[in-house]
This record gives structure tokens, C-alpha cells and sequence, in this order.
């Protein structure tokens, strides 16, 4: 399946969404310190309901510490921004690909976006006038872009 990587999040129920968005539809959830928030944290916990046991979390030390995953796994990788060339719907994904997403307040470094492990940057389309989108909402909607293109199957082949 996809994975989903949430880059130094820093509010708890957007994580404790991720967490469910994980567990509906399959994909491993990655993430990368430090958080902004204990995940034994009470919103952590509320927004992910009793779906934490059903979802699959990996949580990595560091950025180094998940670019160092990444590589050794040559995996691809599609880092979400607003300034990504293609749109999330143009990318042919494959199973083991690589969601990355960055933090609220901020998005992805700029040395995590231009990593040369980054396969492709990639934007969802919004009006002009507004900032951003919620990061859960984010990933749902590049989440189930990629899991519609396998006919929302249990497994990517």
C-alpha cells in the first residue's frame, strides 16, 4: 500500500486524524520528529479514537533518520507543496509510494522539498486567494487519489 508521512507535525488531533485515515484505508503512517505534542497526548487520543490499534505507525527519530529510511527502500517519494509542479491527481502512484507531507505552521523545509531522494513535488489545486488547507484534510485527499487509481483495493500491485 501508500505510505503517509506527516514531517514534524505539530497539532495533535490533525495526527490523531492521520492515525484514522490510516486505518480506513490501509496506508503505514510515518512520522517524523520532533512533534509538536506527546503521542500519548489526550487529542492525539480523541481524534484517533480507538483506531490507533487497527493503524499501522512508524515514528522516525528524525529527518536524517527518515532519510536515511527512504534511501535505503528507493522508494518514491512525493512531497506536497504549494509550489509542487504537478498536481496530485497527474502522478501515476505505485504501491510503496511515498506521501510526504510537512509541518502546519510552515509545510516541508525547504532541504526536505529539494531533497535529491524526492521523486517529485506535488500540489493539490486550491483558489488563488486562499493559504492552505487543514493537514488531515490534506492527506485525505492525496490518500484517496492514490488508493482510487488501484480501485480502493486492499493491496497495490
Amino acid at each position: 500500500m501508500f505510505r503517509l508521512v506527516l514531517h514534524t507535525p505539530e497539532i495533535p488531533p490533525n495526527t490523531g486524524n492521520a492515525i484514522r485515515l490510516a486505518a480506513n484505508t490501509g496506508v503505514e503512517l510515518h512520522l517524523v520528529r520532533p512533534l509538536g505534542f506527546s503521542l500519548g497526548e489526550r487529542a492525539v487520543r480523541r481524534a484517533g479514537l480507538d483506531y490507533r490499534d487497527l493503524a499501522e505507525v512508524v515514528v522516525h527519530e528524525s529527518g536524517a533518520a527518515f532519510a536515511s529510511w527512504v534511501t535505503e527502500r528507493d522508494a518514491r517519494v512525493y512531497a506536497f507543496t504549494p509550489d509542487g509542479t504537478a498536481r496530485h491527481t497527474d502522478v501515476a502512484y505505485r504501491a510503496g509510494d511515498v506521501l510526504l507531507f510537512g509541518r502546519e505552521s510552515t509545510g516541508l523545509p525547504a532541504e526536505v522539498a529539494h531533497a535529491p531522494w524526492v521523486t517529485g513535488r506535488v500540489r493539490l489545486p486550491m483558489r488563488p486567494s486562499n493559504r492552505s488547507l487543514n493537514l488531515a484534510n490534506a492527506a485525505a485527499v492525496a490518500v484517496y487519489e492514490a488508493w482510487r487509481q488501484h480501485d480502493f483495493g486492499t493491496t497495490c500491485s
